[in-house]
């Protein structure tokens, strides 16, 4: 069975479920999952994990997002993106270079932003965008996200091209018609690309053709490199069998270790998976198992 992240290039047009779908068949029907939707519109990073590396999935959902899109002034959408019909029209900022540029600092940093209608979002069990569909608007309450950067590329007639790089929960649809009203007008979406979620570079994505075409081909990224935010464990050989059985350890505290979460390692730099590590005693600490896994292999260096 293949155990690990692949950073696939997810295409326009395609949701990320049936992207995963896609790469499931490829891999022979694996067990497989993604850490984060792409609306079909969007494309780029979609990491999906394969087999064993499943169970790192969930540890990914928190990581920021860096985006490029772009924003069309002057219209809104149903939406909030191009396939929308549009439901309001503004005045086009008379220098949108210069104006643009000068209410970004205003979305950095920890902002308010009020999820769209077009969302995954429930209230009472049912998705918002059903909601929507059928015309029914609801309220929904602010939610604090975090602006880390953003930056204003080019800007071509009425539309602006943008980079962001956002906690999780940010709706880019949203901010371009923040980003719109702060200048007197409306907007909508014409394109997103997701370059990339953390912690994974932006480089070196997998375009779903040549996976088809040749799966073993594809580079696969090992379980724990969705983990690097996670301090490392090494166990000798009788501490790593403990562990398997769902035992905790104790170890030298060196020096007095707060309480996290770890990354834990067989003899050989063999994966095991994760575990909670606390302080226990003056001089010690315990390491106890929190998500196993299967025997992922050693670490080839």
């Amino acid at each position: 069975m293949k155990n690990g992240i692949v950073l696939l290039d997810k295409p326009l047009g395609l949701s990320s479920n049936s992207a995963v779908q896609k790469v499931r068949r490829a891999f022979g029907r694996v067990k497989a999952g993604h850490t984060g939707s792409l609306d079909p519109l969007a494309t780029g990073m979609l990491p999906v994990c394969l087999g064993e590396a499943t169970k790192v999935a969930g540890y990914l959902l928190d990581g920021d997002k860096e985006y490029a899109f772009t924003m069309r002034l002057g219209e809104r959408t149903a939406t909030g993106d191009r396939e929308g019909e549009v439901v309001e029209r503004g005045p086009l900022p008379d220098d949108p270079q210069v104006q643009i540029a000068s209410v970004l600092a205003t979305f950095t940093g920890p902002i308010q932003q009020v999820p769209p209608m077009y969302s995954a979002l429930k209230r009472d069990g049912q998705p918002l965008y059903q909601l929507a569909r059928q015309g029914i608007e609801v309220e929904r309450e602010a939610r604090t996200i975090t602006i880390h950067a953003l930056e204003l590329l080019d800007v071509a007639g009425a539309d602006a091209s943008l980079r962001v790089r956002c906690s999780k929960g940010t709706y880019v649809r949203t901010l371009a018609e923040d980003l719109a009203r702060a200048l007197g007008s409306c907007a909508h979406l014409t394109a997103l690309r997701r370059i990339a979620v953390a912690p994974f570079p932006s480089t070196s994505l997998v375009q779903l053709a040549a996976l088809e075409a040749d799966p073993d081909a594809v580079p696969l990224l090992p379980a724990d490199a969705a983990l690097p935010q996670l301090p490392e464990v090494h166990l000798d050989e009788f501490a790593a069998r403990k562990v398997r059985q769902g035992n905790a350890i104790r170890q030298d505290a060196q020096g007095g270790l707060p309480t996290t979460l770890v990354r834990l390692y067989a003899p050989g730099r063999q994966f095991m998976g994760v575990g909670r590590r606390e302080p226990c005693g003056a001089s010690e600490v315990q390491v106890q198992p929190v998500r196993l896994f299967n025997d992922l292999g050693r670490d080839p260096t």
